[in-house]
């Protein structure tokens, strides 16, 4: 099984790692600086989980060979441009992308070959080649209404397993989406808005009533579109997170990069608005981070998610 990571940022950067040191054949696709670098020093990966150590995938700038698997590791806000270094189509396609829209898009380019996937991790790239994963969580969950998918699925999972990445496969797609949106939404809300940790958050009584509340919205979304999660569930997860976790939105907005408004909350109440569900408090703290940023609010109308 060759697979290929396209984006080596901390999430792409750490299942690269942790696959090619468990003896699997990997390609990294990177703009050309980053692959450079990777081709000449390696991939330095720093992991409370999988430890310290430095892999050598081999690093591409566009992918021309057939692979059976693509990992999608990119944000949302570049994956259109990112797509441009696929020049191969592979067997399978697995995003591990924030939000939704992004698989009608990969569904239009790839087919029916695209699983639904996400990751739960807290993990960065600090500078090109470098990877910090700071937190022992790490699980990818992935689905697809395809059964015959299902066991090249099951094989990718196993691959990822091996690799110390906790990997399952779900029977529902909305399940592995709605999953990890209605807390990442929550959290990524929250700490942008007020600019807080989520120890912070909880120890303020009107900002953990706020947290709360988009897990409560969120989850009233999710279930009209066919995954139930019990808001209790979600809010004990973020309650038992340590206290100086943050979300990957507050971390591009402090270092100037475009943070991924319209992917995460823009998702949920795009979704919110076709339902006619009432999403208030998100509604409210999304206007904050777009004026705090100085953009648009996110639109809602756009692509029907899975």
């Amino acid at each position: 099984m060759t697979l290929a990571v396209l984006g080596v940022g901390g999430v792409g950067g750490l299942l690269a790692g942790a696959l090619d040191r468990a003896g699997e054949k990997v390609i990294v696709v990177a703009r050309e600086s980053t692959a450079d670098l990777i081709c000449k020093h390696g991939l330095r990966v720093s992991s409370v989980r999988l430890g310290e150590f430095t892999a050598h995938p081999r690093a591409l700038t566009e992918l021309t060979e057939p692979v059976q698997t693509l990992v999608v590791a990119t944000k949302a806000t570049t994956l259109s441009q990112a797509l441009e270094r696929i020049r191969q189509p592979p067997e399978l396609v697995l995003p591990l992308l924030n939000g939704l829209d992004h698989l009608q898009l990969l569904r239009e380019r790839f087919g029916r070959t695209v699983l639904a996937g996400s990751i739960r991790v807290e993990a960065d790239r600090p500078q090109p080649g470098v990877v910090t994963h700071t937190s022992p969580f790490l699980r990818i969950d992935m689905a697809s209404s395809e059964p015959a998918l299902a066991m090249s699925a099951r094989a990718l999972a196993q691959k990822l397993s091996d690799a110390g990445i906790q990997a399952q496969v779900l029977d529902s797609e909305p399940q592995v989406m709605w999953g990890k949106l209605v807390r990442l939404n929550a959290l990524a809300c929250t700490t942008s808005a007020f600019e807080k940790l989520l120890g912070e958050i909880r120890d303020t009584p009107e900002l953990n009533d706020a947290l709360v509340a988009v897990i409560e919205e969120g989850c009233a979304v999710a279930g009209a579109e066919g995954a139930p999660i019990d808001p209790a569930v979600a809010v004990k997860e973020l309650t038992d997170a340590h206290a100086t976790l943050g979300s990957s939105m507050q971390r591009d907005i402090a270092a100037g990069r475009a943070p991924e408004l319209d992917a995460i909350p823009g998702a949920v109440l795009r979704v919110a608005a076709r339902h006619g569900i009432r999403c208030p408090i998100t509604e409210r703290l999304t206007a904050m981070i777009a004026a705090r940023i100085g953009v648009s609010v996110p639109a809602l109308t756009g692509p029907a998610p899975v």
